[in-house]
């Protein structure tokens, strides 16, 4: 029986892999790694079909210099990344009375596992994972609503582990997987 055109790994984008030849490219003009290394990185990099590939391509570089944690802070209005972005290592989302919508599904998420914490006052929260992604939310503490999330029937190894921590007051978390 062969596989259905839904069950396969969503390929990367050009976005994806523009992303990850600059953070080859950056780690060798620092050193990190040799000529040789580069090339077979690099080749592994152009032609990967799948974001564990270009994982795979990427592992064992040493971390950015921007840092790994990064937050996001607003009282109001709406906190929103989407498209093509770069997921750090440890993401905070705080807001008072504000709406966050965060899609991972196109985003270049260089870590095996990347923490999100949520501290959400009123605002509902929507964040939408890679397909593969396997999810946790044990330590997600909320006031008022339950988490809206349905875990996939079967997940395929490769792909990141995306656990959410905080305290959400009033507010709703509706996690779901990309459709591709």
């Amino acid at each position: 029986m062969t596989a259905l055109p839904e069950d396969q790994p969503p390929v990367i984008s050009e976005d994806d892999r523009d992303a990850a030849v600059q953070r080859l490219q950056e780690a060798y003009t620092e050193g990190h790694i040799s000529h040789e290394d580069l090339d077979e990185r690099l080749h592994r990099v152009l032609t990967g079909k799948t974001h564990s590939e270009l994982a795979s391509a990427l592992a064992s570089l040493p971390e950015e210099k921007a840092g790994t944690t990064s937050t996001i802070a607003a009282a109001g209005g709406r906190i929103q990344r989407r498209g093509v972005w770069r997921v750090p290592r440890i993401l905070k989302v705080e807001s008072a009375f504000g709406r966050v919508h965060l899609d991972l599904s196109r985003a270049v998420i260089e870590h095996p596992v990347v923490d999100i914490e949520l501290q959400l006052g009123s605002g509902r929260a929507k964040i939408t994972v890679p397909r593969d992604a396997i999810v946790d939310i044990d330590a997600l503490h909320t006031g008022w609503k339950d988490t809206l999330y349905k875990p996939r029937r079967s997940s395929r190894p490769g792909g990141p582990r995306i656990r959410i921590s905080g305290a959400m007051g009033f507010g709703r978390l509706k996690i779901r997987h990309a459709r591709r």
